[in-house]
């Protein structure tokens, strides 16, 4: 009985109070975590101070006169092919109206993803690498090490509400609504960090956790779309991204919504917690399964073997993409250029918005959207190639007659055609939506405008594959951060008024918007010449490299 007593804080059970020893222990490994975690962290803490700061300071500039901000606000009214993006505007004639709404929207899913990654890293993460069964050796119990990680991730969420904050205050807006418009966005974190706790709980790797956490921010983001373009607008009780838009900063607060996220944040953590403390460490409550009838299919080469390891990546990245192609083009012929002055129009395509005064103009400004969603495909593909490798996978795939050249190049190839799959996918159901709604355009030219997507995407494939040969522990985070700020700098490089040169350092920048604009050939041909010579020189790298683990 001593004994079973001695390993009680051991065994994973649930604990209703903590001694001191393990407050210690609490802050401890909330430290650790919260420093492994800084690089993430610190870049979202850039990204969130830098567009709160730029969205306030960039509209003040545009629209200086109170004319000129009535003739846009008008112009946007009714336009659902815009709310789908940022979501409902209901003071866009003010610059802390518009901030809240081109901020709030936006920044909302940046956080999302933020609570899902922060989750999923701090507990599945932990477990599959074995460093949690360490902590747990050291007389840590269960609970702790999850309060430690829950106690984290508020950190995390705290520093991106200041640096969310500093940016309005440095952009001149009021440091009352600034901080209730930062905590409207930081408000997304718990929940979606409550979403990746579950997970975590309910997936038997970290990989499948992320999964099941993005997928319901993309159902969470499918929900807001729905409620801001079309007549359900309950349906924003329901998401918590519509909580977000519903707490209304600088236009009619209601703190109550707050209760909605606080209730919803409360209720995932503690079923993460209470099935954190109640099963084995490295189980999973959907269990994997042990064994199975042997399936021998694509297994025929090191590439074959990976496009079956990323099936279910591929088609969840065709059926997200699939369906927003549709509702793009659904949405736009709810796209009207009645109203909207040339000037009006010519603000709004400084605001990084294109032309959108028709239904066509529409559809060839959000294929820039498409461009970003393919562009995050192939880093996650890159992204799979080296936790392969942490995962001392590659090193049994190696030792098989196959050569480091002929794998990476047959990763890169896979990647490749999936990213030509999606393109051409969107083109396609782009035309389908479009055309249920008798917007006439063609169908060779959406699927050119799809095409149009390949050079800039394949041009980060190539960057990525870079990375990964030089600094293959950091590739991941050079990949998506690189996507991030060139895709940022796009949206709102032109509202600092920085020199033509310096605005056009992203790769976005030289995309033609078909189907309105041709095609941009010698600048898809350079980028696609960059894109083979940045893959050509990572194979070779990769070739001379030591493998590196976690």
């Amino acid at each position: 009985m001593a004994g079973a007593s001695a390993l009680a804080p051991y065994a994973g059970g649930p604990t209703l109070s903590a001694s001191p020893g393990q407050l210690t222990a609490i802050r401890a490994v909330a430290r650790r975590l919260l420093a492994d975690a800084r690089t993430r962290t610190i870049a979202f803490a850039y990204l969130f101070a830098l567009y709160a700061y730029i969205q306030p300071s960039g509209y003040r500039h545009a629209y200086p006169t109170l004319a000129d901000r009535a003739a846009f606000a008008h112009s946007f009214a009714g336009n659902d092919a815009l709310r789908l993006f940022y979501g409902y505007p209901y003071d866009p004639m003010t610059v802390s109206g518009y901030s809240a709404w081109r901020v709030g929207g936006t920044l909302a899913i940046a956080a999302a993803v933020f609570g899902v990654f922060a989750a999923v890293r701090a507990l599945r993460t932990e477990e599959d690498a074995g460093r949690m069964e360490l902590i747990l050796a050291g007389g840590v119990s269960r609970t702790s090490v999850y309060l430690a990680a829950v106690g984290a991730i508020v950190a995390g969420a705290g520093m991106l509400w200041l640096a969310e904050f500093i940016g309005f205050i440095a952009g001149g807006l009021p440091p009352g609504g600034s901080a209730y418009l930062a905590l409207a966005t930081a408000t997304v974190i718990p929940v979606f960090a409550g979403v990746g706790a579950l997970t975590s709980q309910l997936a038997a790797s970290r990989r499948v956790a992320l999964e099941l956490g993005v997928a319901m921010v993309g159902l969470a983001l499918l929900l807001r779309v729905i409620a801001d373009t079309s007549s359900a607008g309950w349906l924003r009780w329901v998401t918590p991204l519509g909580w977000a838009e519903e707490l209304r900063p600088f236009s009619g607060a209601q703190p109550l919504v707050l209760l909605a996220a606080a209730a919803a944040s409360l209720l995932l953590l503690a079923a993460a917690g209470w099935l954190a403390a109640h099963r084995d460490v490295g189980s999973s409550v959907l269990a994997a399964r042990d064994s199975s009838q042997p399936r021998l299919g694509l297994l025929s080469s090191p590439t074959a073997q990976a496009f079956r390891g990323e099936r279910g990546t591929v088609l969840a990245w065709s059926g997200g993409i699939g369906l927003f192609a549709v509702v793009l083009g659904v949405v736009s012929a709810s796209v009207s250029s009645a109203g909207i002055s040339k000037s009006v129009r010519e603000e709004i395509a400084r605001l990084g918005s294109g032309s959108i005064a028709t239904p066509t103009g529409y559809l060839s400004f959000v294929f820039v959207f498409f461009i970003l969603a393919v562009s995050l495909f192939v880093c996650t593909q890159v992204s799979a190639a080296r936790r392969e490798e942490s995962d001392q996978q590659l090193e049994t795939m190696l030792s098989l007659p196959v050569g480091r050249q002929r794998w990476l190049a047959g990763r890169l190839l896979l990647a490749t055609a999936g990213a030509v799959a999606l393109c051409l996918l969107a083109g396609l159901l782009t035309w389908v939506g479009a055309a249920s709604q008798g917007v006439g355009v063609p169908l060779p030219r959406m699927l050119e405008a799809g095409a149009n997507c390949l050079p800039v995407a394949l041009l980060f494939l190539g960057l990525a594959a870079l990375a990964y040969a030089l600094v293959p522990r950091a590739s991941a985070a050079i990949a998506y951060g690189l996507v991030t700020v060139m895709f940022l700098w796009q949206l709102v490089g032109s509202l600092l008024g920085v020199p033509k040169w310096l605005a056009d350092v992203t790769p976005f920048a030289h995309v033609g918007l078909v189907p309105t604009q041709p095609l941009r050939t010698l600048s898809a041909a350079i980028m696609l010449a960059l894109a083979a010579l940045f893959a050509a020189a990572a194979v070779r790298l990769f070739a001379r490299r030591d493998l590196v683990g976690q």
